[in-house]
């Protein structure tokens, strides 16, 4: 019997094709029980639209198809980027997906599919699916929060008389406590926006797939999935389609010799701070020069990975220039205690290591998962995306985190008290945030863990995905 050949198409980022392509290994079984007798998992590869990310989504794929794992790589013929989305990037990704559509239809006719797993920001190839009657699932890389909010923004549309950048009062998200409108992320704060149009286009879309995976596990996030379920987050409560949280979806292999890694070896157990804000985070000197000012007066040890801008031409961020970022004699100050890291840093590894006992985190989800997974209580520092919302979460739903106050109108700027005290309460200052923060953070570790393994929820609600799969295919396989 031919396998179940399984098309993933995810948005180009590498954040995004990382996230699919490890749901996919889940698929195949990678790591418990084999399937690949069963599946077969081919991904859509898009052209990004830059050559610095064409050159990094290239090293992805080549690693994988190095790997052996059974992964499968498909190249769609290149379409150019539009040109009219004027810097809405979330615009510009769901424009530039629906480009691809005519070449996902003639991938999925040749390849024969038997399921479609688009990225969220692709529901309009969910047109293509229903028009092969191919079986189409969407992928939801981000947490239930958003996918929430997401089904929420067209009642909201019409509900709240303001854009959200200007609204003072709060927002109703099923699943979450009264969300502030400040936690709303920024892509949403204008109804006149490009962006806030796609999002509320891809609410209205999320409801037509076969069923949502997202990247999350049901002891995670139990409201929102169940206010998802129920169909509390749109208007005469439909339920959304059939669920599937596989979470956390995680690349966890990759040891590290880095000097920064081989300088916690030397520090107590649970006892350095680490700080670190993803693959876009940069800081200037006065953001800099507050965080240095705030770690020196905590008094606590701490590993911070510094950037500076990014080049001109890239988005992503330069080697930190620490004479240029940090103010005079600090890093002779807290010499000792402290280690300015001013590169890319080795995050999967550092929050493995038994020293590290807080995260003060840009709250991007993979990074927040891989914090989750190793049991590390976070403070959340949001920079860009969905963030804002993500750190209200981690606080007020999940109470895995302690509250940093972050003034969006200064360009997420953190003052240094602010940071110090935020620090204190993560590393044990006595406060009960802290405290809790702590005992939730463990409480996570393990249930992550739980999930994930072999009768937990995560892996039932992967075989359940399996034989979704299964009855879909035996109505239909897309044909050339």
């Amino acid at each position: 019997m031919a396998s179940l050949n399984v098309l993933l198409l995810p948005e180009p980022g590498s954040g995004h094709l990382m996230s699919l392509i490890e749901a996919g290994k889940r698929l195949l079984g990678h790591g418990g029980r084999s399937h690949a007798h069963e599946f077969t998992v081919t991904v859509l590869v898009v052209r990004p639209p830059t050559p610095e990310s064409a050159t990094e989504v290239d090293a992805h794929v080549r690693r994988v198809e190095a790997s052996g794992i059974g992964v499968r790589f498909h190249h769609l013929p290149a379409e150019a980027p539009p040109t009219d989305c004027g810097g809405n990037l979330q615009a510009f990704k769901s424009r530039y997906l629906e480009l691809y559509k005519p070449h996902v239809r003639a991938a999925a006719r040749e390849l024969r599919a038997s399921a479609l797993v688009i990225d969220f920001f692709a529901t309009t190839v969910l047109d293509v699916a229903r028009e092969l009657a191919v079986p189409a699932y969407v992928y939801f890389t981000s947490t239930a929060g958003l996918l929430a909010l997401t089904l929420r923004l067209p009642a909201l549309e019409r509900e709240v008389d303001a854009d959200f950048e200007e609204y003072e009062g709060t927002v109703d998200v099923p699943g979450l406590p009264p969300v502030p409108a400040g936690s709303i992320p920024g892509f949403m704060g204008r109804k006149s926006s490009p962006n806030f149009t796609w999002f509320v286009y891809h609410g209205k879309r999320f409801m037509d797939p076969d069923g949502i995976i997202v990247n999350t596990a049901a002891e995670l996030e139990p409201g929102l999935l169940a206010s998802i379920a129920e169909g509390r987050c749109v208007p005469g409560r439909r339920p959304a389609p059939p669920l599937y949280p596989i979470g956390p979806v995680l690349d966890l292999g990759g040891a590290s010799d880095e000097a920064c890694v081989r300088w916690l070896d030397a520090q107590p157990r649970a006892s350095v701070v680490f700080l670190c804000f993803g693959s876009l985070g940069w800081f200037d000197a006065a953001k800099a020069r507050e965080v240095a000012a705030g770690l020196e007066r905590s008094g606590h040890r701490f590993l911070w990975a510094l950037r500076g801008p990014p080049a001109a031409g890239s988005r992503h961020p330069s080697d930190g220039d620490l004479d240029a970022l940090l103010p005079e004699g600090f890093l002779e100050r807290t010499e000792g205690r402290g280690l300015v890291w001013p590169r890319w840093a080795p995050q999967k590894a550092v929050l493995a290591h038994p020293a590290v006992g807080g995260f003060v985190t840009h709250c991007g989800w993979n990074s927040t998962l891989e914090s989750l997974w190793h049991g590390v209580p976070l403070a959340p520092w949001p920079l860009y995306a969905e963030q804002h919302l993500n750190a209200f979460e981690l606080v007020a739903g999940m109470g895995v985190a302690v509250p940093l106050q972050v003034d969006r109108k200064r360009d997420n700027l953190v003052e240094a008290a602010e940071l110090e005290r935020a620090v204190r309460s993560l590393m044990g200052g006595g406060s009960e945030e802290g405290r809790r923060a702590r005992e939730k953070a463990a409480e996570m570790k393990a249930a992550c863990r739980k999930a994930v393994a072999e009768g937990g929820s995560s892996h039932a609600a992967l075989e359940r995905l399996r034989e979704a799969i299964r009855e879909g295919a035996g109505a239909g396989t897309a044909t050339a």
